[in-house]
């Protein structure tokens, strides 16, 4: 542990710059001394924590007043406290209950005029503005003080870092009554004030006086009036003040520019901001940190996310001006989460820890975004649990990102565990947490819930907006509700909430969720009518609605509207596009359709190709369907389930049966499901191969799924085996079946007799009579006839036994009838 001492040192990490900074003069010299700063360091190198404080002197008990010194000679109560030791008591105070002014009061330094200014610096860069106002107040008490403007300069900068705008400007009027003359820096922290709280038009005001007063502006003032406009979103103002600093002589520099750049990003003007970044460049200006987590911030908001990581992995080289701070790399693990590489989101976050970066509480809550989207629960609860062993206190954000993850993981009662741990531990839930709680009942189908969450915001002063709405929306058209459709559409109207493109789009998609094609288009109708632009996703809401209603000519509509507003296509949309052609009958359409897709940039997904290759079955052009298997090879899309069945019922019309086992140990490999249409047109294909070796692995294969798969696809399978001759296999295969508790039909039966019949097995077959009798299954006339058929074919011996056999299971009733049968066949 180590404390190292600088006296006369420049104040390097003083928060208040030189200009701010009040000077006082003293003209005695040797007082001097009393107003320079020393610096005092303490370094714990086991403990790895170091810090840095400022102290100052001011004027102590020799060097003030006689009369002064006289009086509080003798006072074991008066203190010669120094400067930075009085502010740091008065901070050890409580404000509300403590007594600050008897503290003040006990206070030598006091009688000294010149000590005010310190004492007002010292304790305005703590940030406590209680105890600064505390302070203030028994300062203008004081007989000896003097009002002046650097004291209001500091008392103002303060204020308008806690967004006190008013009482700001309740200090600037005050300041004039005492004869204090308002300067640069007076009017420079009151824009400052204003601009931090969005009242741009009163930063305009107060530069306007400031010119009718003769006060000249300085690149401070214009940077702040800039900001002032530039984060209240007005960018085209910000840029009008911008263009006025440059007419009158102030040049831009650094500061303006990023002020400029974090005007268009706060007005979602990404592409205006690089081209402006551009501009910049051919400047003599070299950007800083500051300038390219801007850039990053609207390269990701684009899309456009190499390139942001390009800066990134720039201002990470060796020889970079510019190396990555918190913001950065924060900004970094927010792109990634969009991105859904979830796994460079820790990479990124462990890469900030190892370079010295002390992760901050919005770090921590990028990081549980990310693992939030995805329904990472367990991994947004370890984040949490590591913000609060490392000290920091979780804000709205985490508890708002814990219970989103929870909800994204079909867990909506511990969501809302956590909104209830977020109230106990006295943070208001704010709207976005809301409509996180909404969703996760919505999401999960639990709709009464959802809408008492809805009254509950409400009843805590919170108006819903129109996130709440689609979100109530979305879940009405997964509950297929389609009267509290009608009713969260009738609470926005009387709450006036303006639906915006998305609010549309969610109506639209539930409607078409409930299969109510005039509600969605009726809804679609009162969007153009009120304005509202659609977007790609509402087009591709009404194609892909109306192709799963069978509606392919409104779709098609649709699709012709969307042309018109020249919107781009989703993948979705061509799909859909593409379905419809092909159901109508259109094939050379959808190829157009298709080929348009690909040519346009839009590389076709595996639902696109799974489209395609039903529309050339549909079309029977098999040997198409066969080379869109290669082409899905050649662009690395692995075929799905449904895509597979298509392309093996493409190859059995095709002529081609051989592939369809090879594609089916495909499947096998990439571990992709088989379902029972993969099963069927592998047994069909084994039955066009006559493979029967096959045919058994195959058994094999399906025996685990027995109970489940349909009964016409077994009976095929039993078919298979008996055509074949492989009547022991046949058997022991229906066993299996039976064992499985497989629901067999009358049909199967049937299967059994005739292949057993076939191969002259006659005892089995009246064995399996037998069986149908107690099964309940009564076998048909036909059944009968076959076996009597048979025995009046076979030898003299046989028949008998069989007639026999037979005769003692058919019912009285049938006998005469199935007798007449018998002898007229004969």
């Amino acid at each position: 542990m180590v404390t190292i001492h600088h006296h006369h040192l420049p104040l390097l990490n003083n928060p208040t710059p030189p200009a701010f900074r009040p000077k006082i003069l003293c003209k005695n010299s040797k007082n001097d001394a009393a107003f320079e700063e020393k610096k005092s360091g303490f370094v714990d190198y086991d403990k790895g924590i170091h810090h840095v404080s400022t102290q100052v002197s001011g004027i102590r008990k020799g060097q003030i007043p006689q009369r002064y010194r006289i009086r509080v000679q003798g006072d074991r109560f008066q203190k010669d406290w120094s400067v930075s030791q009085v502010v740091q008591k008065v901070l050890e105070l409580d404000h509300k209950s403590d007594d600050v002014e008897g503290l003040l009061n006990r206070w030598v330094g006091r009688f000294a005029r010149k000590n005010f200014p310190l004492l007002i610096k010292e304790i305005t860069q703590k940030g406590s503005i209680e105890h600064s106002i505390l302070v203030f107040r028994w300062m203008k008490n004081q007989r000896n003080y003097c009002a002046r403007t650097d004291i209001y300069n500091m008392m103002i900068r303060l204020h308008a870092r806690h967004n006190w705008t008013d009482q700001a400007r309740g200090l600037f009027f005050e300041m004039q009554k005492w004869r204090c003359k308002p300067d640069v820096e007076t009017c420079n922290a009151l824009i400052n004030a204003h601009g931090r709280s969005g009242q741009w038009r009163w930063a305009m005001n107060i530069m306007e006086d400031m010119l009718q007063q003769a006060i000249p502006p300085s690149r401070s003032t214009y940077n702040n009036l800039i900001n002032a406009c530039g984060s209240s979103g007005n960018w085209r103002e910000a840029l009008k003040v911008c263009k006025q600093m440059t007419e009158n002589g102030v040049g831009p520099d650094l500061v303006t520019h990023n002020i400029i750049l974090s005007a268009y990003k706060t007005g979602a003007q990404y592409a205006k901001a690089l081209s402006y970044f551009e501009l910049m460049k051919g400047t003599n200006i070299c950007p800083d940190t500051t300038t390219l987590n801007i850039m990053i911030y609207c390269l990701t908001k684009l899309g456009q996310y190499e390139k942001a990581l390009g800066i990134f992995k720039s201002m990470r080289e060796k020889r970079a001006e510019c190396h990555p701070d918190i913001v950065t790399f924060t900004s970094i693990i927010h792109l990634y989460s969009l991105n859904g590489q979830i796994e460079n989101c820790r990479a990124v976050f462990s890469t900030m820890v190892a370079e010295g970066l002390k992760p901050n509480i919005v770090s921590y809550n990028a990081l549980m975004g990310a693992y939030a989207s995805h329904g990472m629960n367990k991994e947004a609860l370890s984040v949490f649990n590591t913000i609060k062993n490392s000290g920091l206190r979780p804000d709205v954000v985490s508890y708002t990102s814990l219970l989103n993850s929870y909800g994204r993981s079909q867990q909506p009662k511990k969501a809302r565990e956590i909104f209830e741990m977020m109230k106990r531990d006295k943070l208001k839930p704010n709207l976005v947490s809301y409509n996180a709680m909404i969703d996760a009942y919505g999401s999960n189908g639990l709709l009464a819930e959802a809408v008492e969450v809805l009254r509950e915001m409400e009843q805590d002063g919170i108006y819903p907006n129109t996130v709440s709405m689609c979100t109530l929306l979305a879940a009405c058209g997964r509950c297929s509700r389609r009267v509290n459709i009608d009713v969260v559409l009738q609470a926005a109207e009387m709450r006036h909430i303006k639906l915006n493109t998305i609010a549309y789009n969610s109506a639209i998609g539930s409607y078409m969720n409930v299969g109510e094609f005039e509600k969605a288009t009726s809804i679609y109708r009162s969007m153009r009518k009120s304005k509202v632009t659609p977007d790609a996703v509402t087009f591709t809401v009404l194609i892909s609605g109306c192709c799963k209603m069978s509606k392919y000519c409104e779709a098609l509509e649709f699709f012709s509207k969307m042309m018109d507003l020249k919107i781009p296509m989703t993948k979705e949309a061509y799909s859909s596009v593409i379905c419809a052609y092909s159901k109508q009958g259109k094939i050379t359409e959808a190829e157009s359709m298709f080929n348009k897709m690909k040519t346009a940039g839009c590389c076709p997904d595996v639902v696109t190709y799974t489209v395609m290759l039903h529309a050339y079955n549909a079309a029977e052009h098999w040997e198409k369907a066969c080379a869109l298997l290669q082409e899905m090879e050649e662009y690395n899309i692995q075929p799905d389930t449904i895509a597979c069945s298509a392309l093996m019922r493409a190859l059995n019309k095709g002529g081609d049966p051989s592939k369809v086992l090879i594609l089916a140990e495909f499947m096998r490999e990439r571990e992709i499901p088989l379902s029972e249409t993969i099963f069927f047109e592998m047994v069909s294909a084994c039955s066009l191969l006559r493979d029967w070796r096959t045919t058994i692995e195959l058994v094999k294969l399906m025996e685990p799924s027995f109970s489940v798969v349909s009964i016409g696809l077994l009976n095929q399978l039993l078919h298979l085996l008996g055509k074949s001759g492989k009547i022991e296999s046949m058997m022991k295969l229906f066993y299996k079946i039976i064992g499985s508790g497989a629901e067999i039909n009358c049909k199967t039966y049937s299967i059994l007799l005739k292949n057993l019949l076939a191969v002259g097995n006659w005892r089995k077959y009246i064995e399996v009579l037998e069986w149908m009798e107690e099964a309940r299954v009564q076998p048909s006339n036909g059944m009968y006839c076959d076996i009597l058929s048979f025995a009046q074919k076979s030898g003299a011996s046989d028949s008998s036994i069989i007639q026999e056999r037979v005769g003692m299971q058919i019912p009285v009733s049938r006998t005469r009838e199935l007798c007449f049968g018998t002898h007229a066949s004969i």
